[in-house]
């Protein structure tokens, strides 16, 4: 049964041992920064609001529940914080700030971001439905269904490639708005900078892991040939 195939490791085995080591680095990462306070005594929520003020830009600020779970809603134009992300640390004023660059990208209305929102529907269904069709294609020797779900699979690796600028555009602008509002001290941007750069290399992950399932799944079909 190709589920048991050795193979699989073959293919996913590096992909996870890099997204393992990229989860720990960001999260210790993290944990490293959020023992650093702030020079000037901002804590994360008030980093949001200071560069709403600042930047003229208005956004809804709520709580959400976990640590790093902190995301973006364009639906209802909010930044949901973690408790982890509200403290006076260097690691908390950078989440925001990554939370907020995401909120401008919406504001500005970012093609990156507008296009990972409009595939996001399709990407849902796709990430279940994917499996389910290849693994009916397999058992009833249908090419169609294969090819239907080798194309779900594929459709993986373009979202996780696209979501990649958007992260690393939204880094980008947090650091520019940390520094050109004077919210981080100059020796502090490094540690905030880092966190940022840890929790790429998650993304990046993301990227080698789907293009290892994909690529499994094409080897199955060929190796079937």
């Amino acid at each position: 049964m190709f589920y048991l195939d050795p193979m699989y490791f073959v293919y996913a085995l590096p992909a996870l041992v890099f997204g393992l080591w990229a989860q720990w680095r960001v999260t210790s990462t993290f944990q490293r920064y959020a023992k650093v306070p702030t020079s000037s005594g901002i804590t994360g929520e008030q980093t949001a609001q200071l560069l709403m003020r600042r930047t003229g830009h208005q956004f809804g600020v709520a709580r959400t529940q976990g640590t790093l779970t902190d995301y973006y809603d364009p639906s209802r134009k909010t930044m949901f914080l973690s408790q982890s992300s509200v403290q006076n640390s260097v690691a908390s004023v950078a989440v925001v700030a990554h939370e907020f660059g995401h909120a401008i990208q919406d504001s500005e209305g970012y093609a990156p971001m507008r296009l990972r929102g409009a595939i996001v529907p399709a990407i849902s269904a796709s990430s279940w439905l994917a499996p389910l069709l290849f693994i009916a294609g397999w058992f009833f020797s249908s090419p169609q269904l294969i090819w239907a779900g080798i194309i779900g699979f594929a459709a993986a690796v373009f979202f996780a490639i696209v979501t990649l600028p958007v992260e690393l555009n939204a880094s980008n602008r947090a650091l520019h708005l940390l520094q050109s509002n004077g919210i981080l001290a100059s020796q502090e941007l490094p540690g905030a900078q880092a966190v940022l750069s840890a929790a790429a290399l998650t993304y990046l992950a993301a990227i080698a892991q789907t293009i290892a399932t994909l690529l499994y799944y094409l080897s199955l079909v060929s190796r079937r040939r």
